[in-house]
């Protein structure tokens, strides 16, 4: 991986490159919680982590075509249903591009909103939303997620040639 140049805190974040032989297949988003993380983790396939302060650590540009794993926020707000890290890593023309489907993480008690960051993010780019689930997600959760995904790329998710 490479940064380019530009001071930590100042202007826009520096971009942390992650070559073709090391981009994966799902590129997520945890907040400090760290609930998405743990399910990610869980579904055992190779992720990028869409870093939490990213003008410190570098926000990362994917080379190949992913699915986005992320969570809602906002309770019930769709307004900030969708974490600004995610909207600062799509902004990037490259990670866009290569978006293939979103799954959503959300809390039930967001009533109509429940999960609303993934249509909001399929709609924005043009992609499938492929998979709701709550908060941590259950064992049944993990095991869909984890064999759909496969099955996505395997079949051939939309220009994931």
């Amino acid at each position: 991986m490479t940064a380019k140049d530009e001071a930590p805190g100042r202007g826009p974040a520096p971009v942390v490159e992650i070559p073709p032989e090391e981009s994966p297949r799902v590129v997520y988003f945890s907040s400090a919680s760290e609930n998405t993380r743990r399910f990610v983790e869980k579904i055992g396939i190779p992720a990028a982590r869409i870093p939490l302060r990213p003008k410190v650590e570098g926000m990362i540009r994917v080379s190949r075509p992913f699915v986005l794993i992320l969570p809602t926020y906002g309770g019930g707000s769709r307004r900030r249903a969708v974490p600004k890290q995610v909207i600062a890593f799509l902004n990037d023309e490259t990670n866009r591009s290569l978006i293939r489907g979103v799954i959503t993480s959300g809390n039930r008690n967001f009533g109509a909103d429940y999960c609303i960051a993934g249509p909001i993010v399929a709609a924005k780019c043009g992609v499938p939303e492929l998979y709701r689930f709550e908060l941590l997600g259950t064992s049944r959760d993990v095991e869909r997620v984890r064999n759909g995904i496969e099955r996505f790329f395997a079949e051939g998710a939309p220009g994931a040639s």
